[in-house]
C-alpha cells in the first residue's frame, strides 16, 4: 500500500511539473461581430451600459442605472477575450472601477442581470467578439526628459 501511495504521488508530481501554464485556459471559436451586435440589442445591454455610436438606441430604453457603465472606448489596457467572457457570465467577479458602488452593486454583487440560463454559447461568443472591436488602446503618454546641461 505504501508503495502504491508513493508511486501515485510521484506520478502526480511528475505530471504537474511538466504542465505548461501558457496552454491553460479556454478557447472559444471566432465570433461574428454583426451577430454580436444583434445579441447586444436583443438583451438590451444599453439599459445599463453606454457605448459610443449607440446613444440614440440607448435613449429608447428605460435605463436601469443612474450612471450607466461605459463599454468600449479608449482604455489603458485592452480587455482580453477571457476577461470579457467572465464579465458577461460572472459580472460580480470584478466590478467596474470608477463608479459609485451603490449604482452598480447590491450587497457586493453586480446589479447586472444573469444571462447564463438564457444566452446561448454562440450568442456569448458573438457578443464578446462584437465588444472586443469597440475597445481601443489609448496612446501611452511619452515623458519628455530635459537634459540638465
Amino acid at each position: 500500500m505504501k508503495t502504491f501511495v508513493l508511486t501515485a504521488l510521484f506520478v502526480t508530481i511528475a505530471g504537474l511539473s511538466g504542465c505548461d501554464r501558457s496552454s491553460q485556459g479556454f478557447s472559444l471559436p471566432q465570433g461574428n461581430a454583426e451577430l454580436g451586435e444583434q445579441v447586444f440589442v436583443k438583451y438590451q445591454c444599453l439599459r445599463c451600459h453606454t457605448m459610443a455610436g449607440y446613444e440614440a438606441e440607448a435613449e429608447t430604453l428605460s435605463g436601469a442605472l443612474q450612471t450607466p457603465v461605459q463599454l468600449g472606448g479608449q482604455v489603458s489596457r485592452i480587455r482580453t477575450y477571457p476577461e470579457l467572457v467572465t464579465s458577461v457570465i460572472n459580472p460580480s467577479h470584478k466590478l467596474a472601477e470608477g463608479y459609485d458602488g451603490a449604482d452598480i452593486q447590491v450587497d457586493g454583487q453586480s446589479v447586472m442581470p444573469n444571462f447564463n440560463d438564457v444566452m446561448t454559447v454562440t450568442e456569448l461568443v458573438n457578443l464578446v467578439y462584437f465588444l472586443e472591436d469597440h475597445y481601443e488602446l489609448e496612446p501611452y503618454p511619452r515623458t519628455d526628459y530635459v537634459s540638465p546641461h
